[in-house]
């Protein structure tokens, strides 16, 4: 795994960095070979003494992201990993009663891959982020749990039975709807 340690109203000493590389590496034990992946940590202090750690691993299959807001610094990457932790363990389960008949799955996880991701900073009323992403074949529980794993409310992916781009998304009553496109 590679790091990129940010720190925002904060400098990223070298205990803070040692401390989130040794928590954050010891994912690796989920999956069967070391990832290669860029992980991406987001470190920033408030005013009112609060600490925010986002962490974000983009990979091939998914993209394993979590961020929590703490007194204490340290204590934030603790439940960060934890977080992460839950997030691979669910994701797994998922894909070992999916796979299960096709093959091993411990090939799935062994290989991770970075997806590029690119910020434009730009006027009011025009694009201020632009993110680039593989759409990868998978059905619409697929989609769901990936969206749910990102915390985000949609999810574009491309539909394995019917190869069209589809939409889901987390609807106001808690539910998911979906769009297909024609």
């Amino acid at each position: 795994m590679h790091f990129n340690i940010r720190g925002e109203n904060i400098e990223v000493t070298p205990a803070i960095r040692e401390y989130v590389e040794k928590k954050i590496t010891k994912l690796e034990r989920y999956f069967s070979e070391t990832p290669d992946a860029n992980v991406n940590v987001n470190l920033k202090t408030y005013n009112d003494k609060t600490a925010k750690v986002e962490v974000t691993i983009p990979m091939s299959q998914l993209v394993l992201r979590a961020e929590e807001d703490h007194v204490d610094m340290y204590a934030a990457i603790d439940l960060i990993t934890d977080k992460l932790e839950r997030q691979i363990r669910k994701h797994k389960t998922k894909v070992n009663r999916k796979f299960r008949e096709k093959g091993n799955v411990n090939e799935f996880f062994g290989s991770f891959e970075s997806a590029a991701a690119t910020e434009v900073e730009e006027d009011e009323l025009e694009i201020v982020r632009q993110k680039r992403f593989d759409l990868k074949p998978m059905d619409s529980e697929e989609a769901i749990l990936q969206m749910d794993l990102l915390g985000h409310n949609f999810f574009i992916y491309t539909d394995a039975e019917t190869n069209s781009t589809n939409i889901v998304y987390k609807r106001k009553d808690g539910k998911y709807g979906l769009i297909e496109a024609k």
